[in-house]
């Protein structure tokens, strides 16, 4: 099976300056063991700042190193000043700990592969899986054990498919593609005509497109297309649990966060952000770099650049105000209550008010 090595290879901070470019501020050869948060870090460990809320953690942090924003006169360890800290601290961690290592098992004995399934140079392909007729897989692929690759599929070069993942008929995979265990790509779109009180299946005739350096999440599900493909743009990353309905289409490098649901034929822009257990209906447009809130709820169109929030979603700045004034809601009932008495009290008193109902009388 694939395995994280945790150990390091040890780097001056000159190294990592040389690495990841910025300003190198301190002794150039301090040495770097490791990376971790300000809160846990030890000697030989190299940190990150990016919120300021973790500011105070800079008087306690037994880090040797730190990577900053900007230039920080307080700080006592040698700083590494990037314009962007927290994509910088992601490139140290690949220097110092590499990424996930698959092991080499080449073809296994106790794989299903079909006789006319073609395999590419290099890839391996694990115990118990499955790989149906007219298959094609590029070079460099991994398939760990109990995965199905069915009928017709096509997958590119140097694909992750993890343990018991599904990838059902005529998708098509991009490179460098890694669908995490469980996940399922292709399944049926929820599609029914119903009549008189039957819900009839409808034909889910379209697959789906996974375009290239797509991440998608453990226990996910792509649904396929009813007429036409579902589509997951290029760069985009699916989080765990997530649902996307059929002929939906994902533009490229979006950011689709755990237990996030979107409805059939939804279409979102490019760099759009969903936050977790976001839900979105069926048939209506997200434009380009949106950003939905956590938990919202998504009916109606967003235009570019819009960050919405809230259930029905709306603009996050409006929707701030208004769950502003939940805490308030029951003494707001109240007070209305009371004014209502209020006014029936002087309608009644009005009401009650004697009137003067003498004629007036002619003076001659």
């Amino acid at each position: 099976m694939d395995s994280m090595d945790n150990s390091t290879q040890k780097r001056t901070l000159r190294e990592i300056a040389e690495h990841v470019g910025g300003q190198l501020c301190g002794d150039p050869d301090t040495t770097i063991l490791g990376a971790s948060t300000l809160s846990e870090a030890r000697e030989g460990d190299i940190s990150f700042l990016v919120n300021r809320k973790y500011t105070r953690q800079l008087e306690t942090t037994r880090a040797s190193a730190l990577i900053v924003g900007r230039e920080i006169p307080e700080a006592r360890v040698p700083l590494l000043v990037v314009e962007d800290p927290y994509f910088a601290f992601s490139q140290v961690l690949v220097l110092l700990y590499g990424q996930r290592k698959h092991q080499v098992v080449g073809i296994s004995p106790r794989a299903a592969i079909a006789p006319d399934a073609q395999i590419g140079e290099d890839c391996q392909i694990h115990d118990f899986a499955t790989v149906a007729s007219g298959v094609r897989i590029g070079r460099g692929c991994v398939v760990y054990p109990c995965a199905y690759i069915g009928e017709g599929v096509e997958i590119g070069d140097d694909t992750i498919i993890h343990a018991n993942a599904v990838v059902y008929e005529r998708c098509r995979i991009g490179r460098r593609v890694l669908i995490h265990a469980n996940s399922t790509v292709g399944s049926d779109g929820f599609g029914f005509a119903t009549h008189n009180g039957v819900h009839h299946k409808i034909p889910q005739i379209g697959g789906v497109i996974v375009e290239d350096d797509v991440e998608i999440g453990a226990c996910s599900s792509i649904e396929r297309g009813t007429l036409s493909d579902t589509v997951i743009g290029q760069g985009s990353k699916l989080g765990d649990l997530v649902t996307i309905g059929h002929g939906t289409r994902i533009g490229p490098h979006c950011l689709i966060v755990a237990q996030v649901g979107i409805a059939g034929s939804a279409t979102l822009g490019h760099h759009c952000t969903l936050g977790g257990q976001v839900g979105v209906v069926g048939h209506i447009a997200l434009g380009d770099h949106v950003t939905v809130a956590a938990q919202a709820g998504v009916i109606n169109n967003v235009a570019d650049g819009q960050i919405v929030a809230g259930a029905p979603a709306v603009d996050m700045n409006r929707a701030r105000r208004a769950y502003a004034m939940i805490p308030y809601l029951p003494q707001i009932r109240q007070d209305i209550r009371d004014l209502q008495n209020q006014l029936e009290k002087i309608a009644a008193a009005l009401e009650a008010r004697p009137t003067d109902s003498a004629e007036p009388q002619d003076v001659e």
